[in-house]
């Protein structure tokens, strides 16, 4: 079988080294991709923004999956088109996709089927805003209602600090993703990510994970778009991802098919694990990055029966996911002055001495240029290793990084802490 994977970040570059292991691959071709793609699949100059180019790229070559890594595509509707034409496709039409596309629509899908998430307001000006404030207590979760690239998000600790957060979004600072506005409960607890696959009715739990969103140790300074993460959030027991499946995945899967809307491919969920149980905190409609590399380490399934079950409406017919019982763990190396400004440029070495250990090093942000690889992006590279614990993945995914040379690049130095700390406390 043929197959075309949509992407050029960390998450694609997992997904093509998975789907290449699978015998039911012929060929797989990667658009834009990058160098670490490059050498799972067939790289091909194809804009996802084109949907006519890609539409007609995919009968030229006889493609017989579409797998659609980023937002946003599958938030313009790149998935109904291709699926108009009969080609099969992993994630969710544009309808569907408004789950991650507008946090508005998920706020009010939440409260028709009595989903468990904070309380919220919409407002489309700013005095609207202003003056529902008043209807929340500090601090005060502002967040602009489309894509904003992890950036449409602020915590107002003060009401002088709300203030200025929607100056900031009804300024234009995140384009038309701040047209509206949706104020949030802040909720309190520990963050953990569930995934689960479903073809609109079957629903298969993918697993669990944390991430590190800040760019310092500690958990300080500006939040990312992710600076590490780890696989299995142990936090998220049995028990609670049960209750993450009856509360909240089932009845979102169910109320979008009653709707009209069915829902298929990876449903993210964000959840805040308060006193009162998991709270759904957002939606994305694709795995995330950096967990998706993770889970693809856990994985010991073929990823293209999988995802093709997902997409031709046959997942009741597959058994539970295989994921190994053992941790995995990522580590981000960006490129200096990234969250802001990165420094483009960087010649990397050393990748292949970083995998001889077992370790894998996902691209996310590299071209190459005359043999070498250089830094491109501002998350360059996602650096994978497995353990039976957390310490013992961190250990070895510290000692890959160590062989990297990236001298205009960095990362931090205590991805898993939480999880560390919570081990040795029973140990």
């Amino acid at each position: 079988m043929n197959i075309l994977l949509l992407g050029g970040g960390g998450r694609e570059h997992a997904l093509a080294w998975k789907l290449a292991q699978s015998p039911r691959l012929k060929t797989l071709y990667a658009a834009p991709g990058n160098p670490g793609i490059a050498q799972h699949a067939t790289l091909v100059d194809l804009d996802a923004k084109d949907h006519r180019a890609v539409v007609d790229f995919c009968i030229r070559h006889s493609i017989g999956l579409v797998v659609i890594g980023p937002e946003a595509p599958l938030v313009d509707g790149l998935a109904d088109n291709l699926r108009a034409t009969g080609t099969p496709v992993f994630g969710p039409g544009k309808k569907a996709a408004q789950l991650e596309g507008s946090k508005g629509f998920t706020k009010d899908l939440c409260k028709r089927a009595n989903i468990p998430t904070a309380a919220y307001e919409r407002v489309t000006s700013k005095d609207g805003a202003i003056a529902a404030l008043d209807d929340f207590a500090l601090p005060v979760v502002i967040k602009a209602d489309g894509l904003a690239a992890g950036k449409g998000v602020i915590i107002a600790e003060t009401r002088e600090e709300a203030l200025a957060a929607l100056d900031t979004m009804f300024s234009g600072a995140f384009g038309a993703a701040g047209e509206e506005v949706v104020l949030e409960e802040y909720m309190r607890g520990e963050e953990a990510s569930f995934f689960a696959l479903t073809d609109g009715s079957a629903i298969l739990p993918f697993g669990s994970a944390q991430d590190h969103k800040r760019v310092g140790d500690g958990d300080t300074g500006p939040n990312t778009g992710g600076m590490g993460a780890y696989s299995p959030a142990r936090v998220l027991t049995a028990e609670l991802e049960q209750q993450v499946m009856e509360r909240i995945i089932q009845p979102t899967v169910e109320t979008l098919a009653a709707e009209g809307t069915p829902y298929s491919g990876v449903l993210y969920a964000g959840l805040m694990l308060t006193d009162e149980g998991p709270k759904l905190i957002e939606y994305n409609a694709r795995f995330g990055d950096p967990e998706c590399q993770v889970l693809m380490m856990r994985f010991d399934g073929d990823l293209v029966e999988l995802l093709l079950a997902a997409a031709d409406g046959r997942l009741a017919d597959q058994g539970p996911v295989e994921l190994a019982d053992r941790t995995a763990l990522t580590i981000v190396m960006a490129a200096n002055g990234y969250p802001g400004t990165p420094e483009k440029g960087g010649v990397i070495t050393g990748i292949d001495a970083a995998q001889a250990g077992g370790a894998r090093v996902f691209h996310a942000g590299t071209t190459e240029k005359d043999g070498a690889i250089i830094a491109t992006g501002g998350r360059v590279l996602n650096v994978t290793a497995t353990g039976q614990s957390v310490r013992e993945a961190q250990k070895a995914a510290y000692k890959a990084v160590d062989a990297i040379g990236f001298p205009t690049g960095f990362c931090r130095r205590d991805i898993g802490w939480r999880e560390v700390a919570r081990e040795e406390s029973v140990a």
